[in-house]
């Protein structure tokens, strides 16, 4: 048992058998504490637990937790790869007791477990305790039953913990290893303890008091019991080295390092080998909890832990990609214990290989041009600020690369002329936006930008967390404070809701202040607890997430802390949409053709829209198939693989581009399905391409998204129109809401069924049937109704009467009942029974207009016109114009009751025209 799994496994183990809950490790981003930037112990998931503001159903844990000290006060990134302990990632074995037991357990279980279980000789062993805890001084005389030399009294703060200025404290105790006098150092509170001889590999805190004012210190009511024991550390022990990077795990990482490289690891070059060994550990798992490289927070942390890796790389004479091959064997060493890293296997490779391209290039671009720069320059000089802003601005080239890169030289950077030139930059995208046309109000977020910085979103990965304000907007101006009642915006420095974008409507949900304890006076009392309710997300300038609503209770600060909870029946509604949305792309591309485009989208919780190039109505039966396409694909239940990718890489592997996005040189590449009917896809496993074995859908996507296609449940698609020209719209359903939908559509059809008196199933031929006959009546009724307008009344056959105006024989008739659409059939039958003449009939309708067809036989066109006929009715019947040609006119007006008139002021106007 000295194996690193099988280490970890044994201290689970141990304590699990001793009551304690197995709780897994937390993600490095931690989640209840936003003024963390990692997770940088065991405890840091408990916070909550031991401040009383959590209750879990359990009261003693054990925990391997990740952890990563890389940026902040705890950084200790330069010292990796030059020392035997430092590393950026590293796991804490912990078990802990939240008011349950205390000091005498506490130590007697450590005690039993090193020298039992782990079997380490306890003369090697020595414990410190804080200077002034006589209990635990004498706890380890009884239990352990050592003598007074081997128990140290230290009086410093290293043995008295503290969560911070204030909150739960108390005094540690540590186990200490003795590798030997062959190793340089002294015991723990001697000149020499920072040597390598007195290895701390166990931290016991006895949290027992609380913190009230830096004054004034109380005893806690339920004690409290938090350890840490670096895995590394104690793996190193069991494996008879003081040189964590001597144990199983970084000796087979460093070997796959030297076998792709064909550098050996002794010698000068040893340390670019443990750096890359560490570096890839923290920089796999942290992409693997969300975190990618960018310019701010954790992304630019991240990105530092990576290019650290990649110029080591290059020091080893690697001159193409290297830590992205490393990773297989990182996951089949780290993969069982921690699934996400499995799970992210994909996103790690495809991350760390794009980023070490890039880097590649920016290196070899800006050392050209550095050197440029510089030539001529000694030892001593200084490279402007302004050149050294230019590298950065122009070329990507980071400041402290320029530092690094100019060291050896004994050249030093301006670094006050950079701040002045990005500062002047700043400056003028201010002015800028000013001068575009954008509202006044919205210029304070370059000055909110500048200050607070961006906005770290989380949501990718958890849909709750804590956050810090770091500015509050009301009426379109900055505030100290949001009283109850008060509409307006919060800033904060981490986020799990996601911003408008891309056509995926912003998250809403709650925020909520700490609690106000039993002195509050009510909802609307300064001192209740602060609730926020978020009704909308929105994205401002380059990452500063605004979040929109409504302080329901208490009141709102600056720096003050928030619990965040996205609305989760919403997002996952959103998230369904969302995927879906990707589906019907892809189906609509194979049933409609490649010229498919998407031109705008719609991701809301209640239903999507997604609208797409198409020059003509999709038919029933292809928006059939479109459905089908994509609901097979959502019962593959398919993992949703999400990548980081280089855009033109992205783009020429068949990954489809948002509709009005901008991207920039790295993207997300959302994958989702197989081809329905084929194979499982290698898009499954992380793999890119456009033949055969391609995802089902591969687009650039920044939203948010299911984790596996069957979460979708369904979708529907309830409608197709018409929005411009060669531009078609679908919208749908999914989930739920389609399963209603259809629920709905199927009542709707057995009512149908039953009015008609046949099945379901015959509906379709019985409405068929229902029609055509209907068509037949109302052909037979439209003859009679014509018969009967145009015959005396008196049912003997004859027809109306026809007198003579000049010489021009003239038949006018003013009927009821008769629909417009059949004036003109009657008018034609007129002029058969005429002969030689003018017809004119006013048809009056149900709601009193009236519709006037004029019509001149063809031997009178040249001296008569129907339009001009035509136009004098109509005015008649208080309507206007009326067009058609000299043989046939028509026209309406809205005072059927002036039909007799129209009619007379038609005669009138032919006895005009006529000849006598």
């Amino acid at each position: 048992m000295t194996g690193v799994n099988e280490i970890r496994t044994a201290f689970l183990d141990y304590f699990n058998k001793n009551g304690h809950e197995i709780v897994a490790s937390s993600p490095l981003v931690p989640r209840n504490d936003p003024t963390l930037m990692f997770t940088n112990a065991g405890m840091v998931q408990f916070k909550n637990v031991f401040t009383g503001a959590e209750h879990r159903p359990y009261s003693r844990a054990v925990t391997a937790q990740k952890c990563v000290r890389a940026g902040g006060k705890h950084n200790d990134l330069d010292n990796v790869g030059y020392t035997a302990r430092h590393h950026t990632f590293f796991e804490m074995l912990g078990n802990f007791s939240f008011g349950d037991y205390f000091k005498d357990l506490a130590i007697e279980l450590a005690w039993n477990l090193v020298t039992r279980e782990f079997g380490l000789d306890r003369d090697r062993l020595i414990v410190t305790v804080y200077a002034e805890d006589d209990e635990a001084h004498g706890l380890w005389k009884k239990i352990a039953g050592l003598s007074d030399d081997k128990i140290i009294r230290i009086p410093t703060s290293d043995n008295f913990w503290a969560m911070g200025e204030t909150g739960p404290c108390g005094p540690c105790s540590e186990i200490f290893f003795d590798h030997g006098p062959h190793i340089p150092g002294g015991p723990p509170g001697s000149p020499d303890e920072d040597g390598d001889r007195f290895i701390e590999i166990w931290n016991l805190v006895f949290m027992q008091f609380e913190q009230v004012t830096p004054d004034e210190r109380v005893s806690l009511p339920r004690p409290s019991i938090d350890t840490g024991m670096g895995l590394e550390r104690i793996a190193a022990v069991l494996q008879g080295t003081h040189d964590n990077y001597q144990i199983d795990l970084f000796r087979h990482l460093i070997a796959a390092s030297v076998e792709l490289t064909g550098v050996p690891a002794e010698g000068a070059h040893g340390p670019s080998h443990r750096v890359i060994a560490d570096h890839l550990r923290a920089s796999a798992f942290l992409i693997a909890d969300g975190v990618l490289p960018s310019n701010e927070g954790r992304g630019y942390v991240l990105r530092r832990i990576m290019r650290r890796a990649m110029r080591h790389a290059e020091l080893l004479g690697v001159r193409e990609p290297l830590l992205w091959r490393l990773v297989p064997v990182l996951v089949a060493e780290m993969g069982r214990a921690y699934p996400e890293l499995v799970r992210a296997e994909p996103l790690v490779t495809e991350t760390l290989k794009l980023e070490e391209t890039r880097f590649r290039k920016t290196l070899a671009r800006g050392l050209d041009l550095l050197n440029e720069a510089t030539a001529g320059m000694a030892a001593g000089a200084e490279l402007a600020g302004e050149t050294a802003f230019k590298l950065y601005d122009t070329y990507g080239f980071p400041l402290d690369l320029t530092q690094d890169a100019l060291k050896s030289r004994g050249i030093a950077v301006d670094t006050a002329g950079f701040d002045t030139a990005m500062a002047r930059q700043r400056e003028d995208a201010r002015r800028a936006w000013a001068g575009s046309g954008e509202a006044a109000t919205e210029t304070v977020w370059f000055a909110l930008r500048d200050r607070a910085g961006a906005t770290e979103f989380l949501g990718y990965d958890t849909e709750t967390a804590e956050g810090v304000v770091t500015a509050l907007l009301k009426d379109g101006h900055e505030v100290s404070r949001l009283e109850a009642g008060d509409e307006g915006i919060v800033v904060l420095n981490q986020t799990p809701f996601y911003a408008e974008s891309g056509g995926q409507v912003g998250d809403a949900g709650v925020m909520r202040g700490p609690d106000a304890g039993p002195d509050a006076a009510g909802p609307d009392s300064g001192n209740a607890r602060a609730l926020f309710r978020v009704t909308d997300t929105q994205k401002k300038l380059h990452g500063i997430w605004a979040h929109v609503g409504r302080l329901e209770a208490g009141a709102l600060e600056i720096g003050q802390p928030l619990e965040l909870a996205v609305d989760h029946a919403r997002r996952a509604a959103v998230r369904a949409n969302h995927s879906a949305t990707h589906l019907l792309h892809a189906a609509l591309r194979q049933v409609l053709g490649d010229h498919v485009a998407q031109k705008g989208s719609l991701v809301a919780p209640d239903r999507l829209r997604f609208d797409f190039s198409h020059p003509k109505p999709v038919e029933a039966a292809e928006i059939e198939t479109i459905a089908d396409l994509a609901n097979d694909v959502i019962l593959q239940n398919d993992a949703v693989v999400t990548r980081v990718m280089d855009v033109d890489e992205a783009i020429e592997s068949g990954a489809m581009a948002l509709f009005g996005e901008k991207y920039g040189d790295e993207v997300r590449v959302v994958s989702m399905g197989n081809p329905p009917g084929g194979q499982p896809s290698e898009g499954t496993s992380g793999s890119k391409g456009t033949g055969a074995n391609a995802p089902w859908s591969v687009e650039l996507c920044g939203g948010t998204h299911v984790r596996r296609t069957g979460d979708i449940g369904l979708v529907a698609i309830v409608g197709e129109g018409a929005v411009a020209a060669g531009v078609r719209r679908l919208e749908a359903l999914t989930g739920d809401a389609a399963r209603h939908y259809l629920s709905r559509q199927d009542q709707r059809l057995r009512s149908v069924a039953a009015e008609l008196r046949v099945s379901p199933d015959e509906v379709e031929e019985r409405l068929k049937s229902l029609l055509d006959e209907r068509k037949t009546l109302e052909r037979e009724l439209g003859q009679a109704r014509r018969k009967l307008a145009m015959s005396d009344g008196s049912g003997g056959g004859g027809g109306p009467e026809i007198v003579t105006v000049g010489d021009v024989r003239f038949l006018g008739r003013a009927v009821e009942g008769v629909q417009p659409r059949d004036l003109r059939p009657l008018a034609d039958e007129a002029k058969k029974q005429i002969g030689s003449g003018v017809v004119a009939i006013v048809g009056v309708t149900e709601d009193g207009k009236a519709g006037l067809v004029v019509g001149v036989t063809d031997d009178l066109t040249d001296t008569i016109s129907a339009v001009d006929l035509v136009r004098v009715g109509a005015a008649a019947l208080g309507g206007k114009g009326g067009g058609g040609r000299p043989d046939m006119a028509q026209a309406g007006g809205p005072e059927g009751a002036k039909a007799q008139e129209a009619l007379e002021a038609i005669t009138a106007a032919l006895g005009e025209k006529a000849p006598a």
